[in-house]
């Protein structure tokens, strides 16, 4: 780890002096190399994590490198970024320096192509922690990247990987004094750490992403994007959708449309089951149904599944650490709630939220613009999809979001930051101003007495008070009252 950081920190500083054009040129090249390898790496993640869908992990790895480089390619990162020639104002990009990037199993290739490109971009070199479960697909990731930067002229050691993946390292990663800013994704305890580390830091916080089918929504094509969503590599991105909230007067609609794209609605015996599947614990959900498909999660239970289904749904009323439908699962795996009008789905979403994803993401299906704007000025997250694919849209890949896959969470949910993260959150922005005003400053009186002013009512006083003696010689007293003046203001 410490000879990652010092290799990495000698290449930044040979790489911060690189023009814009020769930044950019390393940029494209990373970002093509990065997309040519889109279907090999999600294949490897796939086999080294046992999580996801391969073809949907290509997906992801080419929004993480050519989405993201077609959203940064024009932003200026070097030298002169803006200028207010009215106010006399220049602004000046300078690079962090050098970047920790803790990756998930989850993501573990598309947000090592995202968080280098977006730090190569701002001049910056990135040591990466993988993930103790992604250790080779992460590094052969971060190989592609590397070679294709250093081809395009980038100094070599820009672009670092532990080989040894642990939270002891990722710690000591996030604490070492060349460490500038890290960038964390992954569970609550790792962005707490890296929260903890006493570093500039981005974390994220969890999903437990709610959608509410409203009544005037397009109940068919809101419930196939929603199951599409849910299925996408088997919901391992934390925006996807975890818990259906739909308005009464269509229950019963989206209840067949559910059934029509694939859903598997359990009984209420199997609702059991699947329950201590889900979270053996009480507040805690079972790693062995993270990325994984319904029919793997199905025999876990004990549950057999007709062909062709592509999600689970469980009906619920309650919310709560020890209620697990109600969790974040990041499986496809859904609970139902049934809400009796717009009022009550708000309060259900809020609850969702407040278990475990305040800050984070809805979505929302609606053809009322006004209840769509009301849900997002009153819900506490930092995205609203209304009519889309809830993980998809949340990266930018359906809308028009920044494309990424850290996604900040406010201060809602502890973050620092509720965008899209992206290169702009990398650089610092210095800025020269000239005086362009005058500014008068009124002129000070003394409110005190000088000096001379007190020792002249001191012998004042104390000829007074000896009367008419003549005997007393007044320039004495002031001598001796000057003395005394002069000792005290010491």
């Amino acid at each position: 780890m410490r000879t990652a950081v010092q290799a990495a920190k000698a290449a930044q500083k040979v790489y911060m002096n690189f023009t814009q054009e020769q930044v950019d040129q390393v940029v494209k090249a990373v970002a093509n190399a990065a997309f040519a390898e889109s279907a090999r790496l999600a294949q490897m993640a796939v086999e080294e994590t046992g999580m996801g869908v391969a073809e949907h992990k290509k997906i992801k790895n080419e929004v993480g490198s050519r989405d993201v480089y077609e959203s940064i390619k024009n932003v200026k990162t070097v030298g002169i970024v803006g200028e207010d020639k009215v106010n006399k104002v220049v602004e000046i990009a300078a690079p962090f320096g050098v970047v920790a990037g803790i990756i998930p199993t989850t993501n573990p290739t598309s947000t090592a192509f995202f968080k280098t490109l977006i730090s190569l971009k701002t001049r910056n070199a990135i040591v990466v922690s993988p993930h103790p479960y992604a250790v080779n697909c992460t590094q052969e990731a971060l190989k592609v990247c590397e070679e294709a930067a250093v081809t395009a002229g980038a100094p070599k050691g820009l672009v670092q990987c532990l080989t040894m993946a642990s939270m002891e390292a990722t710690q000591q990663l996030m604490k070492h004094p060349d460490i500038n800013l890290i960038l964390a994704t992954g569970g609550g305890a790792l962005v707490k750490a890296a929260y903890s580390s006493g570093k500039p830091a981005y974390g994220v916080g969890p999903g437990n992403v709610p959608v509410y089918i409203e009544r005037t929504a397009k109940i068919d094509k809101a419930v196939e994007n929603i199951v599409n969503s849910k299925s996408f590599d088997y919901g391992t991105i934390c925006a996807t959708e975890q818990a259906i909230v739909v308005d009464r007067n269509v229950a019963e609609l989206v209840t067949r449309a559910l059934k029509k794209n694939g859903a598997y609605i359990l009984s209420d015996t199997e609702k059991l089951a699947m329950e201590k599947v889900i979270s053996p614990v009480p507040g805690k959900v079972n790693p062995k149904i993270v990325g994984k498909s319904p029919q793997t999660i199905a025999n876990l239970a004990g549950i057999s599944l007709p062909e062709g289904t592509r999600i689970i749904v469980g009906m619920e009323t309650k919310i709560g650490k020890d209620v697990p439908f109600s969790l974040e699962k990041l499986s496809p795996v859904f609970a139902m709630y049934i809400a009796s009008d717009v009022n009550h789905a708000k309060e259900l979403c809020l609850s969702l939220l407040q278990l475990g994803g305040m800050g984070h993401s809805l979505s929302l299906h609606t053809e009322t613009d006004a209840i769509a704007r009301e849900f997002a000025i009153e819900m506490p997250v930092s995205r609203i999809m209304v009519n889309t694919m809830s993980s998809v849209g949340a990266v930018g890949g359906t809308t028009g979001l920044m494309p990424s896959l850290t996604l900040g969470c406010g201060t809602f949910g502890g973050n620092i930051t509720s965008d899209n993260v992206t290169a702009k959150h990398l650089l610092n922005i210095k800025r020269m101003a000239y005086g362009i005003k005058e500014v008068n400053l009124p002129t000070h009186e003394p409110t005190s007495s000088s000096g001379d002013d007190v020792t002249e009512q001191v012998v004042s006083s104390v000829l007074q008070s000896l009367g008419s003696n003549d005997s007393v010689d007044p320039n004495v007293v002031k001598d001796l009252v000057s003395e005394i003046v002069k000792k005290l203001s010491k």
